[in-house]
């Protein structure tokens, strides 16, 4: 029902924006009708009317952002149906996904698959759009490959956004916001000329907020929360024109962040076991939050009451400091441009705390932990006209060299040992082996745990006598995983990394044109055409003192372990290695010198054809070939596992020549495109329909345990036995395609309706392997991705806004009444597909009313977002090391023999309902 009720909310929705269609955005610093919808924009490398751009952009205005409460570019959410932005573990790690396609955000070594340029410069992350944007001109949002226009390759999409540049006349503006949670914003901006050849402007934000969750104790107490804002940002740029054919302009930029984030809600905290026909029962309670429980942790019966418990002086902690400058150089020869950006950006994030979510102390990231990128980058362009004009040229070449640096210090909490014994203990079948009241013992009580592992030990050893086999055999088995037990148990407080250190370097140049040919008046061939070259060298220097790990590797049980007679015996020798050992931590790693390195070269480009048979109406057709570099899984986590393992890697120690194990290749994209744009003075509609072919998609999936990094692709032909199949068989792993609809309309004066409609649908193939030979099986953990829809992804979106700005009087008033709404369909939200995370639809909106005073020199404006505070998730996760085993994880495994599911399941949480006043004033 759910998903019916918003198929026909989005039928509603677009039969609204059909009557009453509105502008994407419009070109502030042009002198253009304000009830114009034909706007201009430059993403094409070329100022164009909108209508006339044969590519699928949308471009929404500083005006637009401001109604819609926009300060980072998430709320483009509320504007851009194709588009969703989402944050997880720290606003740091952003995801974008175009057309439900793009990539997950903790793992710093990937890069997204939505690229984010500001003023022209690639951002090596898309979390540096959740940053303050200061003052801007407007943002463009291409969807589809992109590399022929752009510095850098965009397999799925690009977000660019344009700051407001210097103006040779003294302005300024300020305002103050105030909301609910205490919030606090300041945002200011003075420009104005130095000479008649320079001008100058100072922008700068500063916000506060308090937490969207509460922390609190065992007790129910509140001792503090979590997820606040405190950040400041500043912006200086020069413009300097001394004539008509040369602009020099230079920014420079600062944001500083120190919060407390991200905080997660448990959603999911039962133990289901499955039904003869088909559902599931609920156990009499989670052997996992059993233990957890009598380890501190508390389970709200509502998440959305944002009442968090976290281990005491785990808070979460989330620095950020971002810099850079750039100089962007045009020069006019008469018969080309010339176009210079030069740029360098450093960007640090320290993000640390609490790594389980959960009131016991099972892990955390010390405060150590931090990741920087440090980014030099040129881009070079000319273009101009040949033939008469018949040829309208560019080409173009680029440079980047980064070094990404990662501290990433994971550490046993006081509470791992006794939780990784007290689960194993409890066993994975489908009835406990110890009551609720035994486990919270067991994970609170050292006591109480020594007398489990004995009495487990003597189960053991009974059963292994009862199995056949001889006592001293038996007895030698069970008390070897009885020490294993002990050995677990005892691992100490602060056991993990002291300072493991990834290093990336990266170095990528590429030459490009994109060349428009007008064959007629009304008909035009694009052709754009890209080289990319990419290195990349990778290092590791890993420091662990968990001597536990290595004792345990070097006794018996890795020879258990792989005795498949030994049955549950052997089953728990894994669990053990695998907990005691857990991510490949051990003293063995000290002595790896981990170097590998990866060059690789790929052709992209592009074809349009557009025709327009009248001045109103555009029709094209394009195809596109995207790429998006390789790159290392910067995770020890996955060190030495390569998808074909007899053994699983963390059974014995790791080598340097597993350092390939980390690799994973570039994605390459195949897109097809028809659109059609149609504009009238007041009013324009624009569609496109588009197919994306996915190989070597890069998928990026947190397992409850470790990151896991693999490029998906399909296969044409039935799986092996193995899981595996033929290199010539191997085809697009992912497939995105569907409709979108923009219509936008000003029927009345001061009256703006705009809406937008996506139908989207990115499914995986049938069947599907983890290399482009086809020789690697998909990962376990991915078991429900082949035949299904990707993650994030809804099939069905629908955006819409309306604005009034009718007069007051005749004293040159005015009022603002603004409305924006975001409706989508179902999706699920991890990247497993896990059914627990799967978000019924939604719909979010957001309103601003107001008093503007004559030419907007100030304004009162009162303001929502998520005005009916509708619940939701932004991405749910398997709480770390939270079930009993990787095969009882979720209900998807039932269908597979799994006796039961009890994996906790947490979640990012979306942002309640906010409101609050602005004051605005302007000269």
């Amino acid at each position: 029902m759910q998903k019916k009720s918003l198929w026909l909310i989005s039928a509603g929705a677009v039969a609204l924006g059909s009557s009453v269609p509105v502008a994407w955005a419009q070109q502030g610093s042009a002198a253009v009708d304000p009830d114009s919808v034909n706007i201009i924009v430059t993403a094409t490398r070329r100022a164009s009317p909108l209508s006339d751009v044969p590519i699928a952009v949308s471009a929404v205005t500083a005006q637009a952002m401001q109604n819609s409460g926009a300060t980072d570019i998430r709320s483009l959410n509320q504007l851009a149906p194709s588009l969703l932005l989402s944050s997880t573990g720290t606003e740091a790690n952003a995801s974008a996904r175009i057309r439900g396609i793009g990539t997950v955000g903790d793992n710093p070594g990937l890069e997204s698959s939505v690229a984010v340029f500001i003023d022209g410069v690639y951002r090596s992350r898309t979390g540096a759009g959740l940053n303050e944007l200061g003052e801007i001109e407007r943002v463009e949002v291409l969807r589809g490959p992109q590399g022929t226009l752009f510095g850098r390759n965009a397999s799925a999409g690009l977000i660019n956004i344009i700051s407001k540049a210097p103006e040779f006349k003294l302005a300024g503006k300020a305002e103050v916001t105030y909301g609910n949670y205490d919030y606090w914003r300041l945002a200011g901006r003075i420009t104005g000329p130095v000479t008649d050849s320079l001008a100058l402007s100072l922008d700068g934000v500063w916000s506060k907020r308090d937490g969207f969750y509460d922390l609190v104790n065992a007790a129910g107490q509140k001792v503090g929360d979590t997820n606040d804002r405190d950040r400041y940002f500043l912006r200086g740029q020069a413009l300097f024109e001394p004539n008509d054919a040369l602009s020099i302009r230079l920014i420079g930029d600062y944001t500083n962040r120190d919060e407390s984030c991200c905080g997660a809600a448990y959603i999911e905290t039962r133990e289901r076991r499955p039904l003869a026909g088909g559902g599931y029962s609920t156990a009499p309670f989670n052997r996992i939050a059993a233990i957890l429980a009598g380890q501190g942790s508390v389970f709200a019966a509502d998440p959305y009451d944002r009442n968090l418990t976290i281990t005491p002086g785990r808070n979460y902690v989330s620095k950020l400091k971002d810099w850079g400058v750039s100089g962007e150089i045009s020069y006019d020869l008469g018969g080309a441009k010339l176009t210079s950006i030069t740029a360098y950006r450093d960007y640090k994030s320290q993000d640390y705390g609490d790594y389980d979510y959960s009131g016991a102390d099972l892990l955390y990231r010390d405060p150590n932990t931090y990741r920087q990128f440090r980014t030099f980058t040129q881009e070079l362009r000319a273009q101009g006209s040949a033939f008469g004009e018949v040829l309208d040229w560019l080409i173009g070449g680029y440079y980047a060299h980064e070094k990404l640096t990662l501290e990433d210090n994971i550490v046993f909490g006081a509470d791992y040992g006794r939780f990784a014994a007290c689960r194993l203990m409890a066993g994975a079948s489908a009835n406990s082996n110890l009551t609720a009241a035994q486990l919270a013992a067991c994970g609170s009580n050292p006591a109480a745990t020594q007398l489990f592992i004995n009495g487990t030990q003597a189960q053991l050893n009974a059963g292994l006598i009862g199995a056949g086999l001889p006592a001293l055999q038996a007895g030698a088995i069970s008390t070897g995983l009885g020490n294993g037990l002990r050995a677990l148990a005892a691992i100490p407080s602060g056991t993990g990394d002291l300072a493991s250190l990834y290093h990336q370097k990266s170095e990528n140049w590429a030459l490009f044109t994109h060349n428009i040919i007008h064959i007629t008046r009304q008909l035009d061939l694009t052709l754009g055409l890209r080289y990319t070259h990419e290195s990349k060298r990778f290092s590791a220097d890993l420091n662990n003192n968990n001597a536990t790990c290595a004792a345990l590797q070097a006794s018996s049980l890795p020879a258990l372990a792989t005795n498949a007679q030994l049955g549950s015996a052997a089953a728990l020798a894994g669990g053990i290695l695998t907990l005691g050992c857990l991510g490949n931590g051990s003293t063995g790693l000290n002595a790896l010198n981990l170097n590998d390195k990866t060059s690789n070269g790929e052709f992209s480009g592009t074809a349009v054809l557009s025709w327009k048979p009248v001045e109103e109406l555009l029709v094209y057709g394009s195809y596109s070939k995207g790429y998006k570099a390789g790159g290392y899984n910067l995770d020890r986590f996955q060190l030495g596992s390569t998808g074909l393992n007899p053994v699983p890697a963390v059974f014995s120690p790791r080598s340097n020549a597993d350092v390939t194990s980390l690799r994973f290749a570039a994605e390459k994209v195949d897109a097809f495109e028809i659109g059609l744009k149609y504009t009238q003075p007041k009013w324009s509609a624009n569609i496109a329909a588009f197919r994306q072919e996915f190989k070597n998609f890069q998928l990026n999936t947190f397992n409850g345990t470790s990151f896991v990094v693999q490029n998906i692709n399909g296969c044409d032909s039935a799986l092996s036995a193995s899981r595996t199949c033929a290199s010539g068989d191997v085809g697009p792993g992912l497939i995105s395609q569907g409709v979108e609809l923009e219509l936008s309309a000003t029927p009345a004066r001061n009256v703006r309706f705009a809406g937008g409609f996506t139908y989207a649908r990115a499914k995986f193939a049938n069947r599907l392997v983890g290399s482009s030979n086809g020789a690697v099986p998909l990962d376990p953990a991915l078991f429900l991705l082949p035949g299904s829809i990707n993650s994030q992804a809804p099939e069905v979106v629908t955006t819409m806004s309306a604005s009034w700005t009718p007069s007051l009087g005749t004293g040159g008033l005015s009022a603002l009444f603004y409305i924006d709404g975001r409706m989508s369909s179902d999706f699920n939200t991890g990247s497993d597909l896990f059914p627990e995370k799967r978000q019924d639809g939604y719909a979010v909106f957001n309103a601003r009313v107001g008093v503007r005073g004559p030419q907007q020199r100030w304004a009162v404006e009162f303001w929502g977002q998520n005005i009916f505070n509708q619940d939701y998730t932004q991405v749910a996760f398997s709480s770390p090391l939270q079930s009993s085993s990787p095969s009882t994880s979720t209900t998807g495994q039932f269908a597979l023999g799994a006796p039961m599911a009890n994996q906790l399941i947490s979640a990012y949480l979306a942002d309640p309902r906010t409101y609050g006043i602005t004051l605005r004033g302007s000269f």
